[in-house]
């Protein structure tokens, strides 16, 4: 039997199973640390006892919902897909913004024009060739002011053009034929050489 003394009241408890207890006890002390739940239980409220506990953080959307959305907005403004574009080319000063084999969709009442793919940003030095036929009259004066600055980068640049486009000029031309030589006999020199 055991007497506690609680507020100047005397107690008297009978303790049957002393063993059985105490070996509870400790196993349960064995399983959990003490310090850790302290610390778990007192992470969960923002203030002190008697606050209210924290909120549940909240999982931020995905940015599938947003691409929803914005289908749902361009279906109801009625867009249609524009088959059979290979390239899309968006000039920005002296870069341009190039898609190659886009999704192109357009709503031309609603003047809304859709381009979807993977975007590069390349400079206009470096897809030049590829695009001279695309280029308008309205461009006209942006190709001359390359021009200009491909010639002042490259000190004697027109001389070197001037150079090249002479041999592209023979090489243009049919070649005269040699007496006495013949496709196959040059190609069979080629052949153990």
């Amino acid at each position: 039997m055991e007497v506690k003394v609680v507020n100047g009241f005397r107690k008297e408890t009978t303790n049957l199973y002393p063993p059985l207890l105490s070996s509870i006890s400790s196993s349960i002390h064995a399983k959990m640390n003490v310090e850790k739940l302290q610390k778990m239980a007192g992470a969960v409220r923002t203030g002190g006892k008697g606050s209210v506990r924290r909120k549940k953080k909240a999982v931020h959307k995905t940015t599938t919902t947003d691409d929803k959305r914005l289908q749902s907005t361009l279906k109801r403004i009625g867009v249609n897909a524009i088959p059979a574009i290979e390239e899309v080319n968006i000039f920005k000063d002296e870069t341009v913004i190039q898609f190659l084999n886009p999704k192109v969709q357009a709503s031309i009442a609603a003047n809304t024009w859709v381009v979807s793919g993977s975007p590069q940003t390349k400079k206009l030095q470096d897809i030049l060739p590829g695009i001279l036929n695309q280029l308008g009259p309205d461009n006209l004066d942006n190709l001359r002011k390359l021009a200009e600055q491909f010639q002042k980068q490259a000190p004697g640049g027109a001389e070197a053009a001037g150079a090249t486009s002479a041999q592209a000029d023979d090489d243009d031309e049919v070649p005269e034929l040699v007496a006495g030589e013949t496709f196959e006999a040059a190609a069979e020199e080629g052949q153990k050489s």
